[in-house]
């Protein structure tokens, strides 16, 4: 049977712990409780036995002068009797219901421990409640305008479509136009009624709006309203507007254009206000969708927080009459925790179940599976068969690894003398694949630690649960991917050495393939996670358009750790495109000018993107350190720049500017790092050189990696001294990985005399080590985050409301 203390840890909602009733502390008081009583009956023992051994001795001389045989049982007799002294004090006390202090110090100091943590605990609740139930009710208000508006629209569109229908049957009609032939005249005058209804039914509408909107609670100040209305939108008073974020460039363009309109507008109408047209409706149903989700896993976690706590107070006040015997004092706390407002208080069941009938009636078609679903999405319980083909996969891509190694060395493809095409082609095809393992792989161990440590990664990234990736699933894509690769590689040998033509297409046929995947239209394979992930890759090529989330800006610096991938990708996708493989040499791609060009291009891309990105971030936040960030990113764009610059003028003034430009980019980006990004050095920090809340148990983690990190560098700058570049990047560790793979530009000014497959495998082993390092920096980045939420209490995000009310004069 697990014990309650550890359930009650891995039960508690990781962003409110601080919230929660310090369950530890108040064990640890009733420890000293259960001490504090063992010594005095100890010494008590002692003193009774001796006052007992008196007190028969003197009753023996009274009654002979002598001693008993009885004198032991006497003495053992007054050692278990009970000594009870009742007042009338006493007994006026105990009739009276209030609370005798107890005499001993440590439960004196437990009842005021307890009491402390009563109060935090019902003020939270208490601010939580009101604030969860204040969104409520604005929340309902907006259901309520957006149910006015969809209607008086409908209405609106059926009118127009009976008039349409109504014009088109007239001109036909006998009845109606007195001849077979209509005149001009009555054209005209038929156009010009037409248009007066159309205008009459406007500001009919309009009104209805407003009307509408008055109902809800909408109070138009200033300008009285202004009506419009052309093609099916109708405008709102000066008042209220649908405010629709520009999260993403169809929405900006739509606000831009309706700025523009409201600006050029000759009836003078307030620019703020705005047009309500289907688009911006459903945008508003999809907002108030969020929202209602939101509302409710904010009222199911202030539940939980409820009950966690009764039943915490409950197993404490239990141990605490176990031990101490206040049975008195134990059942007035007990009172007050059952009639404390978060014990009592209904109000947010009230809510939630109001909130799951209307998502129910508006949203889900009255399906309860279907609201449940988007309500409480649950993640599904992975099962045995995951880790298993992770095995199998790992397994048979071990084995054919082996059975290629053979082959290879059997064949003699692998020699200076060997098939210099197959070289490069190999190296970058598997390249490819073998860093998106690796990355994968990171990641498995990234979302392990996370779990491990109660990160709420899910809610920082915004991933919907039931369909989040496990550390199980990253682990199955890495050896799928791997075991996929090796096997393709197997195959194009064994059709070599059987001299079969084209062999070179079968890698480009498995990235064809597995570019095929990545599209995939069918629910195989992840489906969900490679769509998030197109969607936020297209949200990073276009990062000046769409805002900015969590989740865009963690990748795009996972993308700037796979520049070689990218670089790999480009290759590949000239070689096999082109038709290099059936009649041209692989030197077609690698000299020719353009080719160069685009992958200095690719080299500086993801860099340019993480600094679009903050320069949005500080127009929408106008925070300093946002520019401050994109400084980074600029700085090492200037880097490379410079030593792009002496590979082409390899003099010795290039030497310097290559040396000054990537030694500070490189400091900056430790500082960012450190600083920014894990939050260390905090000034005035309980923990030295660290911050003042961790998640790691144990500091000395903190202190190794950190004091490796800085002898790393010192070792590392010496060894590049000597031009042994390589072996500092191989006895690098992972702790010291970041500051040794920042200073990996060191090696464009050494002139170290390598082959090419040297070449080869120091440049994959340089892109490994970048990207364990972006593994490691993954999850301190990720823990900083987390406990910013913490300090917050932010358990759930809020989601903006379309209809706002605009304050005028």
């Amino acid at each position: 049977m697990v014990k309650f203390s550890r359930e009650y840890e891995a039960s508690i909602i990781p962003e409110w712990k601080g919230a929660f009733v310090d369950y530890k502390c108040l064990k640890k008081l009733i420890k000293k409780i259960k001490l504090g009583r063992r010594d005095a009956d100890d010494s008590n023992g002692d003193c009774s036995l001796e006052e007992a051994a008196l007190a028969a001795g003197v009753e023996s001389v009274g009654y002979g002068g002598g001693f008993s045989v009885l004198d032991p049982v006497h003495a053992l007799a007054s050692r278990f009797a009970p000594r009870v002294h009742v007042s009338s004090e006493d007994e006026e006390s105990g009739d009276s219901g209030e609370l005798v202090p107890p005499t001993d110090k440590h439960e004196r100091e437990f009842l005021e421990k307890a009491d402390e943590e009563l109060e935090k605990v019902n003020s939270f609740y208490a601010t939580k409640e009101a604030e969860l139930l204040g969104r409520g009710e604005a929340i309902i208000d907006q259901l309520r305008i957006l149910a006015d508006v969809k209607r008086i629209l409908a209405d609106h569109a059926a009118t127009r479509r009976a008039r349409r229908t109504l014009s088109a049957v007239a001109p036909s009609s006998p009845a109606l136009s007195g001849s077979g032939l209509a005149t001009p005249q009555s054209m005209s005058d038929g156009s010009v009624e037409l248009q007066q209804a159309q205008m009459t039914e406007g500001v009919a509408v309009a009104d209805e709006v407003m009307a509408a909107l008055e109902r809800n609670g909408v109070s138009f100040v200033g300008l009285p309203g202004k009506k419009d209305s052309k093609a099916g939108r109708l405008q709102l008073p000066a008042t209220v507007r649908i405010d629709i974020p520009a999260s993403n460039p169809g929405r900006a363009a739509l606000k831009v254009w309706e700025e523009l309109v409201n600006v050029l507008r000759k009836d003078g109408a307030d620019p703020a206000a705005a047009f309500v047209h289907r688009k911006k409706v459903q945008h508003a149903e999809k907002n108030i969708r969020d929202a209602f989700m939101a509302l409710y896993r904010g009222l199911e976690l202030l539940k939980k927080f409820s009950s966690l706590n009764v039943k915490a107070f409950t197993k404490i006040l239990k141990k605490f009459v176990k031990v101490s015997g206040q049975q008195q004092a134990t059942d007035l706390f007990s009172q007050k925790v059952k009639g404390s407002s978060f014990s009592t208080s209904d109000k947010v069941l009230q809510l939630s179940d109001e909130v799951e009938s209307l998502f129910l009636k508006h949203f889900a078609g009255n399906d309860k599976m279907v609201a449940m679903k988007y309500l409480n999405p649950k993640q599904p319980k992975s099962t045995h068969m995951i880790t298993f083909l992770v095995g199998l996969f790992t397994g048979t891509f071990v084995s054919l690894f082996i059975i290629y190694t053979i082959m290879a060395h059997a064949s003699g493809i692998f020699a200076s003398v060997g098939d210099t095409a197959y070289h490069e082609v190999v190296y970058h095809v598997f390249s490819i694949f073998a860093l998106i393992s690796l990355h994968c792989f990171l990641y498995g161990c990234n979302l392990f630690m996370w779990k491990s440590t109660r990160i709420n990664q899910n809610f920082i990234f915004d991933f919907v649960p039931n369909t989040a990736l496990t550390h199980r699933d990253a682990f199955l894509m890495s050896a799928f991917i791997m075991c996929t690769v090796v096997t393709v590689l197997v195959i194009n040998l064994f059709l070599i050495n059987a001299c079969v033509p084209y062999t070179n297409a079968v890698p480009g046929a498995l990235i064809v393939l597995s570019a095929g995947l990545l599209f995939c239209p069918f629910n195989v394979f992840y489906r969900s996670t490679r769509y998030c992930f197109m969607r936020i890759m297209r949200k990073i090529i276009f990062s000046p358009f769409y805002k900015v989330v969590m989740a865009d800006f963690f990748m795009a610096d996972q993308l700037t750790s796979q520049i070689p991938l990218l670089r790999h990708t480009e290759f590949a996708a000239c070689y096999f495109m082109a038709g290099s493989f059936r009649a041209y040499p692989y030197e077609t791609c690698t000299k020719n000018q353009q080719y160069k060009h685009l992958a200095y291009v690719i080299s500086f891309l993801p860099y340019y993107w993480r600094a679009v990105q903050c320069l949005r971030r500080y127009l929408e936040e106008h925070d300093v350190n946002q520019l401050a960030n994109a400084g980074k990113y600029v700085s090492a764009m200037v880097a490379a720049a410079v030593r792009l610059k002496y590979k082409a003028t390899p003099t010795p003034f290039w030497v310097w500017m290559v040396l000054i430009t990537s030694t500070g980019t490189t400091v900056y980006q430790l500082y960012w790092d450190f600083v920014k990004d894990w939050g260390f050095f905090t000034p005035k920090s309980k923990n030295l050189w660290l911050r003042d809340d961790l998640i790691l148990k144990n500091k000395f983690t903190y202190y190794v990696s950190m004091v490796l990190y800085f002898v790393q560098l010192i070792f590392s700058m010496t060894l590049v001294q000597k031009g042994a570049a390589f072996g500092a990047l191989i006895i690098s560790q992972m702790q010291t990985l970041n500051l040794v793979l920042r200073l990996s530009w060191t090696k464009s000014v050494m002139k170290i005399s390598i082959t090419k497959n040297e070449t080869r495998l120091l440049d994959f082993s340089r892109a490994s080590l970048e990207i364990i390092r972006r593994g490691h920096w993954n999850f301190y980045r990720l823990e900083n985050e987390h406990l910013n939420n913490v300090g917050k209490f932010r358990a759930v995000k809020t989601v903006p409301l379309p209809f706002c009310e605009l304050e005028t004069d």
